[in-house]
């Protein structure tokens, strides 16, 4: 029996791998239908230099839902601020799977508006 994620989880190994032999910063980003999360993680990929998600306080004040594209565009928001004041210029970014358009697109385009490379 084939479970929905498996394919999904495939498809993010694979990006992964190519990101791990890149040796760059890593905007990973995780979406479920109530939340979006996104991660921003060191070049060895052991340290999380930075998150932004749905869930935080800040965020949840100023949202009626976390799971649609208002969400996902502040979160985008949310994560090239915090990258910046961390000193995170360019990453490589990791949809883990998921197709990019809708809210991962949406979170993609808010990040490099606000002056993320990647």
């Amino acid at each position: 029996m084939i479970r929905k994620q498996t394919p999904r989880k495939r498809r993010s190994q694979k990006t992964r791998a190519r990101i791990r032999e890149a040796r760059v910063e890593r905007l990973s980003v995780y979406r479920t239908p109530r939340h979006i999360y996104a991660q921003i993680f060191d070049a060895s990929g052991e340290r999380v230099v930075t998150s932004a998600s749905t869930v935080e306080p800040e965020v949840r004040k100023s949202l009626k839902n976390g799971g649609n594209v208002d969400a996902a565009k502040l979160v985008g928001a949310r994560i090239a601020e915090k990258a910046k004041a961390a000193g995170v210029e360019r990453v490589a970014f990791d949809r883990a799977g998921f197709k990019y358009h809708g809210r991962i697109k949406a979170l993609a385009d808010a990040a490099r508006e606000k002056g993320l490379q990647f």
